[in-house]
């Protein structure tokens, strides 16, 4: 889902993922491992507890890769983990990831993706570079699956 109401612009995915919990989550915490299979954040490191780093190379735009510095918000071990930017000067921009990993039993779990940016520039910041983080998640979505997927069979 994807839409701008007031000021939030926000990209949901929700996934279930034929892999173990444990696996998924093995999967979405090795951030050396990145680069094999999330087109979106090609590297990344990840100091994984509240108010730590994470450093991710993020290809946004095409042809051109970034570097991104977020801190860990929240770790739930085993479940999930949040992240956000350094909010903006005044406000103007703040954002949040949330990752949430369910186990299904049966070998089986869900994955949801929340991603949310607030703030004055938010309409902005969505309406400019929307299509570019909706494929860059989708990207990452459909890597984190296929991943999982693989390594379990």
């Amino acid at each position: 889902m994807f839409y701008l109401g007031g000021m939030a612009f926000t990209i949901d995915h929700t996934r279930e993922i034929a892999a173990p919990a444990a696996l998924v989550w093995q999967t979405l915490t090795d951030f050396d491992a990145y680069g094999e299979w999330n087109p979106f954040a090609v590297s990344a490191r990840c100091d994984l507890r509240p108010g730590g780093a994470i450093t991710m190379r993020v290809a946004l735009l095409p042809g051109r890769v970034m570097t991104q510095e977020e801190v860990v918000v929240a770790v739930d071990e085993g479940r999930g983990f949040s992240y956000s930017m350094k909010p903006a000067p005044g406000g103007l921009l703040r954002s949040i990831r949330d990752q949430r990993i369910e186990d299904l039993g049966d070998g089986r779990s869900r994955y949801t993706s929340h991603f949310q940016l607030d703030g004055p520039l938010s309409p902005v910041v969505g309406l400019t570079l929307g299509t570019f983080l909706r494929r860059g998640f989708d990207g990452n979505v459909d890597g984190l699956v296929g991943r999982a997927e693989h390594l379990a069979r």
